[in-house]
């Protein structure tokens, strides 16, 4: 295999990845089993106690999952859409760096909380490279459109 198609694999896989995640727990969020297990963690959150204000426990859960889901869709549209990907993508950076604070907004933040979120790091990572690429395509869409 070439080089080419070689990083264009690892960007569908990357990307794939990320939409599965960001999908499967998205939905996974209007579960009852889900809306208690994060509440602990959103209830000593600044960015996000707010939300137990104006929702219920699943209320709350379920938003956040409106917005993981979305964020994946868009995603997902990334091969047709280099705008929806960025967003997406963007998006998905704004929920993990959420999910980061809690390592430092949870009281007792042991090893089973640090090891489950800890592995945001690498997403974000997937997901900052992926709105990278994503911005980078926008001009080439524009001058493909300009040209027809």
């Amino acid at each position: 295999m070439n080089t080419t198609r070689n990083a264009a694999a690892g960007e569908h896989l990357l990307r794939g990845a990320l939409i599965l995640f960001f999908l499967g727990f998205g939905l996974y969020k209007f579960t009852a089993v889900e809306a208690a297990a994060i509440q602990p963690l959103m209830a000593n959150s600044p960015f996000f106690s707010w939300l137990y204000a104006l929702f219920s426990v699943q209320g709350a859960s379920n938003l956040i999952g409106v917005y993981e889901v979305a964020a994946a869709l868009l995603l997902l549209a990334r091969p047709w859409s280099a705008r929806a990907g960025l967003i997406g993508s963007l998006m998905i950076a704004v929920a993990l760096f959420g999910t980061l604070s809690f390592l430092f907004t949870t009281p007792n933040a042991g090893g089973d909380l640090q090891g489950f979120i800890l592995k945001d790091i690498g997403l974000l990572a997937i997901a900052l490279w992926s709105a990278l690429e994503s911005r980078a395509a926008l001009p080439a869409a524009r001058s493909r459109l300009a040209m027809a």
